[in-house]
């Protein structure tokens, strides 16, 4: 099972979603063992196929915030989501797709995620169209590497109440901060130049950051003079761990897409593999794709019907070749059964020209052919004295109040002899001498005995 891991660029507000032109976005392609098969850069349309696809969301298009859920599910916790966190945002919540971290932190509280839910869709659409099935999503400050522990020196002769006391009067500690450098801002919006600036710092480059800070975190565009100030400030005096991305494989790409003079964009950030991001977000459990965003294994939409196109056809026609093939048979055989029933009526007509009506032509000859019977004095081959009178003739041996039962019905008579009576084995030859046939039924006992003729 293969996996396409992409990193998506950040949403331009200034450019609507109608007019958005997809970059080359940086991928790589890992498969079941989790080694790289592909990585580099490509268009959409030209991204490699897999079987699940994990997009990283970029940082400044996702809000992350902690906040209390109550303990709902399904459709009720998605319509409580919107009232969590509508005060926290300024834009509309209803028009926000909010997911729910699975994990929650260690004060009960849960991590939602915000995002533009038409950004959003135009995203996961976009992807569906170019054939990548099982989608997930999962925000960029995940992707970041987790910040470095450092062990406190251990020191058996601490006074326990001292400890205590500093544990007390110390302020909670702020979670480490991680702050990576994802490339270069492309902006298309008109640059602001605050008073006092400097001409040339309207055409300085902005860079793409990401900040994470535990479980939350954030991404936002700065320039590059000032970048380090801000993250300074973001962390409140504390140390900040950071990187920046590189670019993904080999792979030919375009010259505008790298940057030719092999420098760091951010002194003192230390290097970021890409294959180190993506392989981040292979293990975050935290999906975007929630609630009508989540991955179906069967979704009736263009794209399926044109991949079943022709098994769909398939059935189609060999379903009209069954329903033609039987009703060709069913034909044949109607007419072979109108050619039996005439032959049959013509049989009893040449037979017995008096008959005026033919409802059941079987039925009718066999009524006729007793009829003709008995007016020659002859009793009836399945008439009951018949049946009775060869019976008694061929019991021989056998005592006549030996039968403990005899029952006569569809032509037949159903002998049932007493237990104390057996049957010897030339009863069936008397029978046959008499024009009769005998079964016993090995369940009951009881013998069924029927004219032979």
């Amino acid at each position: 099972m293969s996996t396409l891991i992409v990193s998506l660029p950040p949403r331009e507000p200034a450019v609507p979603l109608q007019e958005w032109q997809w970059p080359e976005l940086p991928f790589t392609l890992v498969d079941k063992a989790g080694h790289v098969q592909r990585a580099g850069r490509a268009a959409l349309a030209l991204l490699p196929r897999a079987n699940a696809t994990v997009l990283i969301v970029a940082a400044r298009d996702v809000l992350l915030l902690a906040a209390t859920v109550p303990p709902l599910k399904g459709p009720k916790l998605r319509q409580a989501l919107p009232n969590i966190v509508e005060d926290q945002l300024i834009q509309d919540p209803l028009g926000c797709h909010i997911a729910l971290d699975p994990d929650p932190l260690p004060d009960g509280r849960r991590v939602l995620a915000v995002v533009d839910r038409a950004w959003f869709r135009t995203i996961c659409d976009a992807f569906t169209a170019a054939g990548h099935r099982h989608l997930s999503a999962v925000p960029a400050t995940r992707c970041l590497p987790a910040p470095h522990v450092t062990a406190a020196p251990a020191d058996s002769e601490i006074d326990a109440a001292a400890v205590v006391a500093d544990a007390v009067e110390a302020p909670p500690a702020r979670p480490a901060t991680v702050a990576a450098v994802l490339g270069l801002a492309a902006s298309v919006e008109p640059v602001l130049v605050e008073a006092g600036a400097l001409p040339a710092a309207a055409g300085a480059p902005r860079l793409e950051l990401a900040v994470a800070r535990g479980a939350l975190g954030e991404g936002f565009a700065a320039p590059a003079s000032r970048a380090a100030g801000t993250l300074a400030a973001l962390a409140g005096g504390g140390d900040v761990e950071l990187y920046e991305l590189g670019e993904p494989g080999a792979e030919p790409r375009l010259a505008s897409v790298g940057r030719t003079d092999g420098g760091t964009l951010l002194p003192g950030a230390a290097p970021l593999s890409f294959d180190a991001f993506a392989r981040r977000a292979l293990t975050e459990k935290f999906d975007l794709c929630q609630f009508e965003f989540e991955s179906q294994p069967w979704r009736f939409d263009r794209a399926t019907v044109k991949r079943l196109r022709v098994p769909l056809a398939l059935v189609a026609a060999t379903l009209g070749v069954a329903v033609i093939g039987m009703n060709l048979h069913w034909w044949k055989l109607s007419r072979e059964r109108d050619a039996l029933s005439a032959q049959i009526t013509e049989t009893l007509l040449s037979a017995f020209p008096k008959t005026t009506t033919v409802l059941d032509p079987p039925a009718q000859m066999q009524r006729q052919l007793d009829q003709l019977r008995l007016a020659a004095g002859e009793l009836s081959p399945n008439d009951f004295l018949a049946l009775a009178s060869g019976l008694s003739r061929s019991m021989g041996a056998l005592p006549l109040n030996g039968i403990a039962s005899l029952d006569y019905h569809d032509r037949r008579l159903d002998v049932g002899f007493k237990p104390e009576v057996k049957v010897d084995p030339d009863f069936t030859q008397r029978l046959a001498r008499n024009g009769l046939s005998g079964e016993v039924d090995s369940n009951t006992g009881k013998w069924t005995i029927r004219s032979r003729s």
